[in-house]
């Protein structure tokens, strides 16, 4: 067996456990512990006395439950046989996460089934090492980031799976808009999965739920997209929305005309036809109000100048605006509006009293 009389560790922050590889120690054998380390001895599967950062002479001072087992006697210089594993107990703030697979949620919204997805990160630190190395690390010569990553990932995402379903049903949150909720969500989130952790001599300093999101490719997501434009549209337009699409349609076929198609020129012009009957009815409309707004001039009062349309008093004999002298040989009949004589009793067209 090797006599090692110096002992010390400079590794990647990234490693969190690194056992010594050879196990020929004495009495004298300096251990060095870097600043943010611990060194625990193991022996025969059992963690035993640690040291903190400094440097260390070994002597029954400072390995005694070691010493107890191995009875080393003073001052011999005898090899023993125990394992050191040297901890890493600076906070790591870069321990990611992320769902491998989308969850599928309901949308209590839209009322679809939407696949989410969600990414962030965590900071720990080692806070017992003892703990942590009997429990985690095992027998391993390195346990890293990544270990500890993969080894929690179970934990971490049935956590985060079920708190995210239960805010979004429970809460008839939309998942497109669950992101303003992050910062809550996070420190919820911290609290939960906090204990699984500590069992193992590790404390969750922070917690991040950075992100919660849908695939934008996915084909749920692609027609809810669709949908939410085609609302805001038909908000933003009100009730001109059906005559709105029916231009563009209008000039969609139009566009297709210029390239010769035969098929497509049929539908500019039966669009267009389309169009130029809804302009009809639009004119027929306001025809119809001008002269129901003329039998209300009429009814009220007041007649229309035949040359240049004034509106002028019953009494009027010459229009104040033009000078042309005003006939009362007719009226409009108050019912259907048609000239009638001034001196008729009823309407010759309708028959309605005036």
């Amino acid at each position: 067996m090797d006599i090692i009389d110096r002992v010390k560790y400079d590794g990647p922050n990234d490693v969190f456990a690194w056992r010594w590889p050879h196990d020929g120690l004495v009495w004298g054998t300096q251990v060095i512990v870097n600043q943010a380390q611990q060194a625990v001895f193991y022996k025969n599967g059992k963690a035993l006395d640690v040291l903190d950062p400094g440097r260390h002479t070994l002597k029954s001072a400072n390995i005694p439950l070691l010493e107890h087992i191995v009875n080393i006697p003073f001052g011999n210089q005898t090899p023993f046989a125990a394992e050191i594993y040297f901890v890493n107990k600076a906070v790591n703030l870069d321990m990611k996460w992320g769902t491998q697979e989308p969850i599928p949620i309901l949308d209590p919204i839209y009322k679809v089934f939407l696949p989410v997805r969600a990414f962030g990160q965590f900071g720990m630190t080692i806070i017992d090492a003892k703990k942590f190395v009997s429990q985690l690390v095992g027998t391993v010569d390195e346990f890293n980031a990544q270990q500890v990553s993969d080894y929690f990932r179970g934990h971490l995402m049935s956590c985060i799976k079920d708190f995210i379903s239960t805010k979004i049903i429970n809460e008839n949150i939309s998942i497109l808009t669950i992101s303003t909720q992050l910062n809550e969500m996070s420190a919820t989130l911290k609290h939960d999965i906090s204990a699984e952790f500590k069992r193992f001599g590790i404390e969750i300093v922070n917690f991040y739920l950075n992100s919660i999101n849908v695939p934008e490719d996915d084909d749920s997501v692609v027609r809810l997209k669709e949908m939410l434009a085609k609302k805001a549209e038909f908000d933003l337009y009100g009730e001109h929305y059906n005559t709105v699409k029916t231009f563009d349609v209008a000039e969609k076929a139009a566009s297709n005309e210029g390239e010769g198609n035969v098929a497509s020129a049929g539908v500019g012009m039966g669009v267009g036809m389309g169009i130029g009957n809804k302009m009809m009815n639009m004119n027929a409309d306001l025809m119809d109000n001008s002269k129901k707004s003329k039998q209300s001039s009429t009814t009220n009062g007041s007649t229309i100048c035949p040359s240049c349309q004034q509106t002028l008093p019953d009494t009027a004999k010459f229009c104040f605006s033009c000078g042309t002298a005003q006939t009362k040989n007719k009226s409009f009949c108050i019912d259907c509006g048609n000239d009638i004589p001034l001196s008729s009793k009823f309407c010759p067209s309708c028959g309605k009293k005036q």
